[in-house]
This record gives C-alpha cells, sequence and structure tokens, in this order.
C-alpha cells in the first residue's frame, strides 16, 4: 500500500498577511539581530558591535512601484529605488533603509545613522565613502557622538581597485543579490523591500550557523587590503 503524499499551498492572502504583520512589528529585525549576535560570539567577538560601515546600492523598480516612492538616479543611471544599508566588521547586517532613488545619500544616512544609534548606543565608528563626505561627517560627530571616516580612492587610482573596509559592505551587497527577489524592486512599500532584505540576510546568517566550519567565510580576501 503506498502513502499518499499531501502537500497544504498556503493561500497568497495568508502568505502575505502573516509577511505585512511580522513587518511592522519588526519580527524579522529581531531574528536578523539575533543571528549576528549568534555568529559574532561563535567567532569570539562581542556580541554587540562597536563599528560598522555604510553603504547604498540603487536598483531598478517594477511597475508596481508607485511614483512617490521611486526616482532617477542620476549618478548611477538608474530608475527605481535605492537601499542604504550598515554592516558590521563581518559583513553582517545590522539595518536597511529603501528610499527614492534620486535621494541623496548624506540625507538618507542622516536619518538611518540617527535610527541606528537609538538601537545600537555601544557604536562609536562607522566607514563610508565619498558620498557620506563633508557636513555628515561633523554632525555625525555632534549629534550622535559617532566618528565618521570616509575610505576614498588611493591616489592615481584608475579604474576598480578593492578599498580597505569597503569591500566588506560591497560584498555584502552582493550576498544580497543572489536572492532573485532582490534583484528587482517590486514591492509597493519601502518597507516590504527591507524586510525582503532582510530575510535574505536571514538566510545567509542560518546557513552560516549551521555549517561545520561557520568561520572560513569571515576570513579577510587574500586580494583585499589591510584597514589602516
Amino acid at each position: 500500500m503506498t502513502a499518499e503524499l499531501k502537500f497544504h499551498i498556503t493561500p497568497y492572502q495568508t502568505a502575505f498577511g502573516f509577511f505585512s504583520r511580522w513587518t511592522r512589528a519588526g519580527v524579522f529585525n529581531r531574528i536578523r539581530d539575533e543571528l549576528r549576535r549568534a555568529i559574532r560570539l561563535r567567532a569570539g567577538r562581542c556580541p554587540n558591535p562597536v563599528a560598522g560601515i555604510i553603504d547604498s546600492q540603487s536598483v531598478r523598480a517594477a511597475a508596481t512601484v508607485t511614483g512617490r516612492s521611486r526616482s532617477y538616479d542620476a549618478g548611477k543611471k538608474v530608475p527605481g529605488r535605492k537601499r542604504h544599508l550598515v554592516v558590521d566588521t563581518f559583513g553582517l547586517l545590522m539595518m536597511v533603509m529603501v528610499t527614492a532613488a534620486g535621494q541623496p545619500d548624506r540625507d538618507a544616512a542622516r536619518e538611518l545613522l540617527a535610527r541606528l544609534r537609538m538601537l545600537h548606543p555601544q557604536l562609536t565608528l562607522i566607514w563610508g565613502d565619498s558620498a557620506s563626505a563633508g557636513t555628515l561627517v561633523e554632525w555625525a560627530r555632534r549629534f550622535l557622538h559617532l566618528t565618521l571616516k570616509i575610505v576614498t580612492k588611493r591616489p592615481g587610482q584608475i579604474g576598480f581597485k578593492v578599498l580597505a573596509r569597503r569591500w566588506i559592505v560591497e560584498r555584502s551587497l552582493s550576498w544580497l543579490m543572489n536572492a532573485r527577489r532582490n534583484v528587482i524592486d517590486f514591492e509597493r512599500k519601502p518597507s516590504h523591500s527591507e524586510a525582503h532584505l532582510t530575510v535574505a540576510s536571514i538566510t545567509l546568517m542560518t546557513r552560516r550557523l549551521t555549517r561545520k566550519k561557520p568561520q572560513a567565510w569571515i576570513r579577510r580576501p587574500t586580494h583585499a587590503p589591510r584597514a589602516a
């Protein structure tokens, strides 16, 4: 006698209802933070990071994205949305914020760093690129008591070169883009886009924790320069 396999397919409305409620309640963020602490503890580091790296990424938006939350990034020549994120020195996601692509990095970074400071009072140092230079450095020092260090290109640099600290957040962006859902932004609400990016980071961290050699991926690549 053969056993019958019955599969129960969850209706779309039910699955989306859970996703929407968990997003509003911050469930995905709490799972992300607990997994990050577990990985850092396993690596022998403090569970709460004191340093991070900030960066942004512009992606195309699908037709389902409303006009109020999308625009054109003239620098990258991308119509859609922009993802602003902060990772720790292991490249693990700490916070992400999605805005219209035309939002200046400095303006978005102010809101992102202010939120981050409230959730992580132990933070003392953030590395950023030239988009974060200027008045943002003094603003972060004065109002958030954060040291914002700008990682610039080397003198005379032509073409792409791996930069200290910058490669960590750029690697994190490539990890998130491995999830096909994140290649193009399909979500009507920016908060749902942030949730999908967070879920992708949760998937990555659970895989790291279940591997037999969880620390192998933390090692600095041989081609990357050491931080100053």
